[in-house]
Parts: C-alpha cells; sequence; structure tokens
C-alpha cells in the first residue's frame, strides 16, 4: 500500500469546485432510464450516452472523478479512444463500482447485505491496470419499524471495511458508501439516529481492519426525512441536522465526503449541499457524487439521437457547474435560471 498515493488521489477526487459523477449504473438500471427516454440499451447507446459526458466541458471545469461500471472500464469511444483515456485526459480520475449488489441477508427479512468480496483482490488488481485509481461499494440500509437492525448494520459495515481493505492493498481509494435510504415516512430525527449509529459503525469497523483514512472518501446520505414523511425539511434545517451528524461520527483523518444525491430532484440535491456549504469550513471538503442528479436534465436533452448531443453535453455542464458552485457554498437561485 503507497499511502502517499492514496492520500494524494483522495485528496483530488474532493478537490474545491469538483465533484465525482456517478455513472455506474448496471446494464438492468440504465435500461430502465433509457425506456423513460424511448432508447433501446445496447452496448452502443451505452457507450454514445456515457461517451458525450466523458467528452464535455463539465468534465475539465467540475468533475474530479468518474464511477464506471465494469463493461464501461473497458470499452472504447467512437474513435478508438478508451473512455478511461477520455476521462484522463480531460483531468479526471477514472474508478469503478466492484460490488455486486444488495441481497436479501438471511434470517433478516427486509434487510439486505451487499456482495462481491469473494475474488476481489485479484479483480482489483486487474481494474489497476485498466486505469481505475479508486472503487466504490454501496451498503443499503432502510428505516422501516425496528429497522435497521443491528446485525445486519455490522455486517454490511464489516463488509464495507473488507472491501476497503482489499482496495488500499491494490492502490486504489475506496468510496465507502454507507447509504440510509429516503424510502418510508420517518423524521429527519429518526434519519440522523440511524445515519449516525450506521457511521459510528462503519469507523470502528474501518479502524479495526487497519484502513488507511486518509486514503478513503465518505459517500453518504444527507439527514433527510423519509420522502413520504408529513413534515418536509428546508435545506437549512437538512444542512444544520447533517453537518452535527458528521461532528458526531465522521473522523477528521477523512479527505473528504461526497453526497450521494438518494433520490432527491436535480436542484433539491444542489440547494442542500449549498446550504452545508454556506455553514462555512468544516475539517473535510464536503462536494458531491452524484447519479441521476447530475445526468437527468442531459439524459432527456440526448434522447438517443446524435443531434441532441450539443444540447445534452449544455444540460449536463449547467448541472455539473451548479453543483460546482454549490460544492463552494456559492450556488443561487439566479445562477440555477441563468442562460
Amino acid at each position: 500500500m503507497n499511502q502517499d498515493q492514496l492520500s494524494k488521489v483522495a485528496l483530488a477526487m474532493v478537490a474545491r469546485g469538483k465533484g465525482i459523477l456517478a455513472a455506474d449504473e448496471s446494464n438492468a438500471t440504465i435500461k430502465k432510464r433509457f425506456d423513460g427516454i424511448g432508447v433501446e440499451s445496447t452496448e452502443t447507446t451505452r457507450r454514445d450516452y456515457r461517451e458525450f459526458m466523458f467528452r464535455s466541458q463539465a468534465m475539465r471545469e467540475n468533475i474530479s472523478g468518474v464511477i464506471l461500471y465494469d463493461e464501461t472500464i473497458r470499452q472504447n469511444a467512437k474513435d478508438g479512444t478508451p473512455l478511461v483515456k477520455l476521462i484522463e485526459a480531460a483531468g479526471a480520475l477514472p474508478g469503478i463500482k466492484v460490488d455486486t449488489g444488495a441481497h436479501p441477508m438471511p434470517f433478516f427479512p427486509g434487510e439486505t447485505i451487499t456482495e462481491g468480496l469473494d475474488g476481489l483482490p485479484k479483480r482489483m488488481a486487474a481494474y489497476y491496470e485498466l486505469g481505475a485509481r479508486f472503487a466504490k461499494w454501496r451498503a443499503v440500509i432502510r428505516i422501516a419499524g425496528d429497522k435497521p437492525t443491528g446485525g445486519a448494520v455490522r455486517a454490511n459495515m464489516q463488509a464495507l471495511a473488507r472491501y476497503a481493505a482489499i482496495c488500499q492493498q491494490a492502490n486504489i481509494v475506496p468510496i465507502v458508501e454507507p447509504e440510509v435510504l429516503m424510502d418510508g415516512a420517518h423524521s429527519l430525527e429518526r434519519n440522523f439516529e440511524v445515519t449516525r449509529y450506521v457511521l459510528q459503525t462503519l469507523y470502528q469497523e474501518l479502524f479495526s481492519h487497519r484502513v488507511f483514512l486518509e486514503g478513503t472518501v465518505l459517500k453518504p446520505n444527507m439527514v433527510v426525512p423519509g420522502e413520504d414523511a408529513a413534515k418536509k425539511a428546508t435545506p437549512e434545517e437538512v444542512a444544520a441536522w447533517t453537518l452535527r451528524l458528521f461532528r458526531e461520527a465522521v473522523p477528521v483523518a477523512v479527505p473528504g465526503i461526497a453526497f450521494l444525491s438518494g433520490g432527491q430532484d436535480d436542484v433539491e440535491a444542489t440547494a442542500n449541499l449549498n446550504a452545508i456549504n454556506r455553514l462555512g469550513a468544516q475539517p473535510w471538503p464536503i462536494t458531491f457524487s452524484y447519479g441521476r442528479a447530475l445526468q437527468a436534465a442531459a439524459q432527456k436533452a440526448w434522447s438517443g439521437k446524435e443531434a441532441n448531443v450539443a444540447a445534452a453535453q449544455a444540460a449536463f455542464n449547467h448541472r455539473a457547474k451548479m453543483n460546482g458552485l454549490a460544492a463552494m457554498g456559492e450556488w443561487t437561485e439566479t445562477a440555477e435560471t441563468a442562460v
């Protein structure tokens, strides 16, 4: 493990005014997205879609890294250039999703465990050769009644820690992503309590597995009420509770935090990130690692047509720029609506 290299990459991933593009949708997930815009999901259409983002202005100005799917990290652009090389040429870092998804956890009804540890050291070595310098593993925690249980949380956080150690052994920075889902009608306070427990358990496991915290990036949910909750939260409330959470649960050794959007719409995810950063400097840079909240507008503008690529890139550039401003606490509604 090269600690200097890991630390350098982790800091680059959370560089000021930049964030991470999550373009790691599985083929099944991207098919659903393409179905929504009337585009057939094929190896070629998936490549064309991702290629126009990787060739955008946003990649140079507001994107620090891209999380890729196994298919994508091996693909070439239409002109034969490896997609990884397009990302590197824009000054961004290629990354890779390595978990194989959340599956029902035996004897824990309604809860899941993320799988993918089998054979991971060998896969990590191969991904490093393909250009990956960071990776992602997502644990899924659901709030419902007496859930989550301590057993499910501990099992998922232990898997995250084992994954992180394997990453670092291969000189790849692990993004650790413990997502407490927005699904449900739980309150802001309940989300805070569960997410705090999840993060505290995560860092206990990372410490136990001798993971080098300075060579990691945390990808958490914000503290928000469930999507079906009677009482919604303002960006200011989300910011206050989220920063309280981090102060109570995230070690200062962590180089940076990059939020998942977790079902928030485009502008909501930007406004909440901005409110958090407007509260002033924190021990960690706080930025974004968004999927749908970065891509939805561009995806719709593209709709599978070559003639729409410029418009789609413009939509992607705008969304990335807005989130880049929010990562510095400088986003405004005026900037959002400016043409």
